[in-house]
């Protein structure tokens, strides 16, 4: 198990897929560097991204706000109709940043310099979900996702106790509100139910012992961080796991990382983020044994899985299908075009399913083949119309908003937006545009990392024979054919 791939089975597919799974893909030149480099040096260019610098600039509002006590203080001050008003301004700056965050994350997945970085932060938003519809302030929404940005490929445990003090899951778990004469059970609940540990791997007497051990975490408002308020803590003992102490929050959130199940919980569910499979028993077991060997540290396991055989299977390769932001960052990078303006990529990715900073629920994104249904199918089909020839009229009239006006009003926008269409010179060699057959290869090289079947590659000749001699519009309906195949939606 976990045995490290061969050199000598290192090549263009296997560099494409680590590419598309440890990252968000990208074009054919970025693939053979990888395949060039061999397996050890692609696998750490990717998991050793501290190495890497990166400039990223924070949004300006990025910072706790100053003057939020006397803002708090003139609310209470004020009259109904003045609360009604301010409330409404303060809900469209939120609004506002909330787009604008969403846009200057996928910039970094799409332009970032450490992938894998922004692929693990995109799986711990996933799985310890939070969203603004209930946190509503943007700052700690960003707070958090730098949170997990820090700490990607870091400490279990010191993970766990940082989702415990942040300041947007206290909010959306309610863990803000908890005291000792009326403790709050949702964060102890999810933290070994969905975070940690999983059905039947605890009792609902962890669950109060544990409410009981975080009472005393709180959130300061006015300077919108975690605060210990010693009076509110319940400093009576406690019963947990089968052990019995005066535990606090450290304390309970050390147990469960500690607990004997937490390893093989957390290690399936990467492996199945990223390999697009549940590991087998015997898979689980050896990913348990290694993480809990290298001290509950992600670095070391990430590294032994994307560098085994287990990984580089030919049922694990191009069998994943595009979660929607990987549909959207991966398509860019492939065809080596500008991402749209955020209010687009929102309209683009939430028409599919997935919007950012705003989960379903607690458990997130089910992922996988529930990401494609008949409509989203179609919807993907239809949407490759504005990455490839920058239409957006396919998606002005998408549902987009709770709120009718606000609804009309994004529809609007996205209506009198255009796009750049691909730049086909740029991506293909005159030779490539000039000649059907090669244009067909270097459609599969770019788009699939794969050959079309041959059905599929037929229609896709006879299309382009019905054109004589292709132009860019007939070349860029040609990569639309393909973004319509089901083998594009997988990765």
């Amino acid at each position: 198990m976990l045995t490290p791939l061969s050199a000598r089975k290192w090549n263009y597919s296997t560099a494409a897929h680590l590419l598309n799974r440890a990252g968000f893909g990208g074009p054919p030149a970025e693939i053979e560097q990888l395949a060039k480099l061999g397996p050890e040096k692609a696998v750490a260019h990717f998991v050793d991204f501290e190495k890497i610098p990166d400039d990223t600039a924070d949004p300006e509002w990025a910072n706790p706000n100053p003057n939020r006590l006397a803002e708090m203080q003139t609310m209470r001050q004020a009259s109904e109709e003045e609360r009604r008003m301010k409330l409404r301004e303060v809900q469209r700056g939120q609004r506002e940043q909330v787009m604008e965050l969403r846009g200057w994350w996928l910039q970094r997945m799409t332009k970032g310099p450490r992938p894998l970085q922004e692929k693990m932060v995109l799986f711990w938003h996933g799985h310890f979900a939070t969203s603004t519809e209930k946190v509503r302030e943007t700052y700690l929404m960003w707070r958090q996702n730098e949170l997990f940005r820090r700490f990607a490929v870091g400490n279990w445990r010191e993970l766990l106790l940082e989702v415990g003090r942040d300041p947007a899951m206290m909010l959306y778990l309610d863990q803000a509100q908890s005291r000792k004469q009326h403790p709050n059970e949702n964060f102890a609940r999810e933290v070994m139910e969905l975070f940690a540990l999983g059905e039947g791997h605890y009792t609902e007497k962890d669950i109060t012992e544990g409410a009981r051990a975080l009472t005393g975490w709180t959130l300061d408002q006015s300077r919108q961080r975690f605060e210990h308020r010693p009076f509110i803590h319940d400093d009576g003992e406690k019963t947990i796991f089968g052990k019995t102490g005066n535990f606090d929050g450290e304390d309970f959130l050390t147990a469960v990382a500690n607990h004997p199940q937490t390893s093989r919980f957390i290690t399936t569910k990467l492996w199945n983020f990223f390999a697009g499979e549940t590991p087998s028993a015997e898979l689980t077991t050896a990913l348990a044994d290694l993480f809990r060997k290298n001290g509950n540290n992600f670095k070391p396991l990430l590294h032994a899985m994307f560098r085994s055989e287990e990984f580089y299977a030919a049922h694990v390769i191009r069998n994943q299908v595009k979660s929607p932001v990987q549909w959207l960052v991966s398509t860019v990078r492939m065809l080596e075009s500008e991402l749209p303006p955020a209010m687009m990529c929102w309209g683009l990715t939430r028409n599919l399913g997935q919007d950012l900073f705003a989960p379903p629920n607690v458990k997130g994104w089910d992922g996988g083949l529930t990401w494609i249904t008949t409509n989203n199918l179609l919807a993907r089909y239809n949407e490759a119309a504005v990455l490839v020839q920058g239409d957006a009229s396919v998606i002005a009239g998408v549902n987009l908003a709770p709120n009718p006006n606000a609804e009309k009003m994004i529809a609007n926008r996205m209506r009198n937006q255009r796009l750049a269409p691909v730049d086909v010179e740029k991506i293909f060699t005159a030779k490539e545009r000039g000649d059907k057959t090669a244009l067909i290869a270097a459609l599969e090289k770019r788009l699939l990392q794969a050959p079309l079947k041959d059905k599929q590659k037929a229609a896709l000749r006879e299309y382009l024979d019905s054109q004589g001699e292709l132009d860019a519009g007939d070349i860029r309906s040609a990569i639309r054919l393909v973004m319509s195949t089901p083998e594009f939606q997988l990765t």
